[in-house]
């Protein structure tokens, strides 16, 4: 009986200590035209991610990204890199995310097409005169503008939350593609940089008068921020390059500049710019073929912000043969995981074979000692 009270005792006191989870927060959204009850969700994955109101209300653009970007890296670093530049002025312990409200589908489509004229105030992309041969018009006049992108973030006040916050994301072609005759080849354009950049900025500063004249959007602060997607057989992402704000009116303020990139490891501009970082791929990957030959090729993904490795994504194709070989394989790409790549940086190694994943091995920024791994 003794037993049965001590252990009686020990629960309580247990339970007194362990934290209660509040409830999630139900509120209204307001909005002109009506207003609904939506909730909060109580818990967050990490302070770098956004809470989400629920129902989740999507956007009439839905879809759109998919078909107006050329690749999955693309369509991934657009959509998340765009959160990323939110929270230079949306935290993300006051604003909640929310798909773009403003922007339909149809406004989108009608932004993206050409100038039907000189005169056109509803196309984005330059008017093509149609002068001279189809080279040198698409040379002249190349599609700058791929996809038009918007996030709302609101922000709760007391039982209410509202618009607090719009970003808006342009998509701008580092190569332009065309036909000069319907299911003929393709050919392209490249565009440099700089050129990209220049009417990126110019279309941003159109846009945000656009949106301020918009039923609902008054003086809600804007932030416009510029993303060049790679080529078409790129097997990295683009990255975004700048952004510039406006708390109100119709003018952005200055622009600033992003400095983030992605290499590919192994790859000639990896090693010209940052060998010491690709080395420590390489050895890995020698480490990998040497013990398990039966493979179909090692890459990676390096991710620098300002200039310093933060984050390293690896792809292992392989051809194994049984479950006992899979975890063994696994296993010692951990130990080298561990051995190979500094603490300061992120690395996650996706095994796949022609079956799907296989294993996924994750080891976060920091002083972790023990990494995680999932076998499928």
């Amino acid at each position: 009986m003794k037993k049965w009270l001590s252990l009686i005792l020990v629960a309580t006191l247990l339970s007194g200590c362990m934290p209660t989870l509040e409830k999630n927060d139900e509120v209204v959204q307001e909005d002109d035209e009506q207003q609904e009850t939506s909730i909060i969700p109580n818990y967050q994955i990490d302070e770098s991610y956004y809470r989400s109101i629920i129902p989740f209300e999507p956007s009439q653009t839905r879809g759109m990204v998919v078909s107006n970007l050329r690749s999955s890296y693309d369509i991934k670093e657009f959509e998340t890199g765009l959160m990323r530049v939110a929270k230079e002025h949306f935290s993300t312990d006051k604003y909640v995310f929310q798909e773009g409200q403003k922007l339909d589908k149809e406004t989108v489509s009608s932004w993206l097409k050409r100038k039907s004229s000189p005169n056109d105030s509803v196309g984005l992309n330059p008017y093509n005169d149609e002068k001279g041969s189809i080279e040198e018009q698409n040379e002249k006049n190349p599609i700058y503008l791929a996809h038009i992108l918007e996030h709302n973030y609101l922000v709760k006040n007391d039982k209410t939350v509202k618009l607090g916050g719009i970003v808006i994301g342009l998509a701008l072609n580092s190569v332009h593609y065309y036909q000069k005759e319907q299911w003929g080849a393709t050919y392209e354009t490249k565009i440099s940089h700089e050129k990209l950049a220049a009417e990126g900025k110019k279309m941003g500063e159109e846009i945000l008068k656009r949106l301020r004249a918009m039923e609902g959007v008054g003086d809600v602060p804007i932030t416009i921020a510029l993303f060049e997607q790679q080529a078409k057989n790129a097997v990295i992402p683009g990255n975004f390059f700048a952004y510039a704000h406006s708390s109100k009116g119709n003018s952005l303020g200055d622009w600033k500049s992003i400095d983030e990139k992605y290499y590919l490891f192994p790859s000639s501009k990896a090693k010209q710019d940052h060998r010491e970082d690709e080395a420590k791929f390489l050895r890995f990957k020698d480490d990998i073929e040497k013990f398990f030959p039966n493979y179909n090729g090692v890459i990676g993904q390096a991710f620098y912000v300002n200039d310093q490795f933060t984050r390293l994504t690896i792809e292992i194709p392989i051809q194994l043969y049984g479950k006992a070989e899979i975890i063994a394989f696994t296993q010692w790409a951990t130990s080298l995981v561990m051995d190979h790549f500094p603490e300061y940086i992120r690395v996650e190694v996706n095994i796949s074979s022609v079956s799907g994943p296989e294993a996924l091995i994750v080891k976060n920024a920091g002083k972790e000692e023990e990494p995680f791994v999932h076998i499928y």
